[in-house]
């Protein structure tokens, strides 16, 4: 994507991740940002979620590879700017409200004014339609909970559990709408039409959970059976723990094929042959006995000598990973899904890279942007001399 612009007028994670992406792979993110309180998720490090002094990788993995400028809307000044950076840009990209849109003159009709050619790209919570067009919302409320992942991981818990981590849902639809920006540049290099283009949590976490949506209005019920590890629909589907507390995951679903591998390796081929486990269907039938016989000889070994014994088998299983362990991760070193970096004060970090690769290799990963660290450099480059640019400082509207 290089020689592409992208605008970029959104706060938090979701619709930001997108322009993250987009600059892994080349294109060039104006990130706009008001000049005094910049986007909100840079005040995580002073609200004390993020201890001081730390790496504030909330706001990097969302930002990172941007290029930041300061700009007051609200002010003639600051709008008459940003509608320079739209006229030499290829897509205009925005979580903000319809209302909040409206106020600012930065509706699809405002910016189409200034360049018909541009790809105007909307993310939100719910979408651009219906009764909460105008309602927020984060990926725990309208990706988590509304689509359904929540209770459906939740049944027979008694509680209901959160997501994985932050910004689980909002890194998933970002790039999603990354990729769709892609879709609407390749539509408008074939034919000309500058697109819009939708994208919202509450799809993308519909999306996630498609066919469980699917199977749950198709046998019309309410929860679809979520079975525990001790009566696991298959026990060669299921997760184990070791002799040092931890987890073992199989997903070895031609079980006739897998089953004697097993067996041999966890140390008792006496059990290929046993009549409750000698077919699929007995393995099926007796799974609380067969969970039980597999889970005993899993406690019976650490971790690590299971890695050993497994390493060369041919059904599919992994260790359940702690995250700070999937940075060291040989597949994640091997294949370069792992950035290192410095942030804008210089300290190292690691950043996963977006999940995409072309002819073998990652995009170039960046740190993100201090607070209008390019506001100079960027208006220039659309033509604003620095006399012009220090007059829309002290006029307050560029920071």
């Amino acid at each position: 994507m290089s020689g592409i612009r992208v605008v970029e007028l959104a706060a938090w994670t979701y619709v930001p991740v997108a322009g993250a992406v987009l600059t892994e792979w080349g294109a060039d993110v104006i990130k706009i940002e008001h000049p005094e309180t910049g986007d909100p998720q840079r005040g995580l490090v002073s609200s004390g979620l993020i201890p001081a002094g730390g790496i504030n990788h909330m706001f990097e993995l969302p930002n990172h590879g941007k290029r930041s400028v300061g700009l007051d809307l609200k002010s003639p000044q600051g709008h008459e700017t940003l509608m320079r950076l739209v006229e030499q840009a290829d897509v205009f990209l925005t979580n903000f409200r319809p209302s909040a849109r409206r106020k600012l003159g930065i509706e699809v009709e405002d910016i189409r004014a200034r360049n018909e050619r541009i790809v105007y790209v909307r993310g939100s919570a719910a979408g651009q339609k219906g009764p909460e067009a105008e309602k927020g919302g984060y990926d725990m409320t309208s990706f988590w909970s509304r689509s359904g992942a929540a209770q459906a991981v939740s049944t027979g818990l008694g509680y209901t559990t959160t997501m994985p981590g932050p910004a689980f849902g909002d890194v998933t639809a970002g790039l999603t709408l990354a990729g769709a920006i892609s879709a609407a540049l390749l539509h408008r290099e074939r034919t000309g039409e500058a697109l819009t283009v939708d994208g919202s949590l509450l799809a993308q976490g519909a999306w996630s959970m498609g066919p469980t949506i699917a199977g749950a209005h198709a046998f019309g019920i309410d929860e679809m059976p979520r079975p525990t590890p001790d009566r696991a629909s298959s026990p060669l589907v299921n997760s184990y723990r070791t002799a040092d507390g931890r987890y073992l995951t199989l997903v070895m679903l031609e079980t006739d094929r897998f089953w004697p591998e097993l067996m041999t390796v966890l140390g008792c081929p006496e059990y290929i042959e046993d009549p409750r486990f000698d077919s699929h269907a007995k393995r099926i039938a007796n799974t609380a006995d067969a969970c039980a016989l597999i889970a005993d000889r899993f406690a019976r070994k650490t971790l690590e000598e299971w890695q050993e014994i497994l390493k060369d088998i041919n059904g599919a299983w992994s260790v359940v990973q702690r995250p700070r362990e999937v940075v060291d991760d040989p597949q994640m070193t091997a294949n370069d899904y792992v950035a290192d970096l410095k942030d804008v004060d210089g300290k190292d970090f690691k950043l996963v890279a977006a999940p995409i690769q072309f002819n073998g290799r990652s995009g170039e990963v960046r740190r993100a942007p201090a607070h209008g660290e390019h506001t100079d450099e960027v208006l220039q480059e659309v033509g604003l001399s620095m006399e012009e640019i220090i007059e829309l400082k002290v006029a307050g509207a560029v920071l």
